[in-house]
């Protein structure tokens, strides 16, 4: 998987996705979507939602696909809601031991300096979603 880690870095390195299409892009194709429409439904999750600054756009990301991992997709039905809120918890968790925050301005730094730059935040967080992966094998 480590190839998709870097595909996702290179979606927003080389090719102008923000970091929520980055990630999710990178994994799309493991639940049925195509880059394209990874990309449209990312879209407003950059920048911290929508240019907000709030939670960053690649564990927001991370935190989709862990629901397209998880749910059933029925409406209605209950049944993963748990599993999956407890996995998007402990994502976010083991995100923030690492970059201290989930907040992307918190990431970016008041003075402009990114404390955790997006490029890392998109490999953290594509990385920390392989171990879920992993996990339900």
């Amino acid at each position: 998987m480590e190839n998709r880690i870097q595909h996702a870095v290179d979606l927003r390195n080389l090719h102008g996705c923000n970091c929520a299409q980055a990630v999710l892009c990178a994994y799309a194709d493991l639940f049925g979507l195509s880059e394209t429409d990874a990309c449209k439904i990312a879209e407003g999750f950059g920048t911290g939602m929508g240019g907000m600054r709030d939670t960053c756009g690649a564990v927001t990301a991370a935190f989709m696909l862990i629901g397209l991992k998880n749910s059933s997709g029925v409406q209605g039905d209950k049944s993963t809601r748990a599993a999956t809120y407890k996995q998007v918890r402990d994502l976010a968790e083991a995100f923030k031991e690492k970059a201290g925050s989930i907040i992307c301005r918190e990431l970016k730094g008041e003075t402009g300096l990114p404390v955790y730059p997006c490029p890392k935040c998109i490999e953290t967080a594509a990385l920390l979603f392989e171990k879920c992966l992993e996990s339900s094998k």
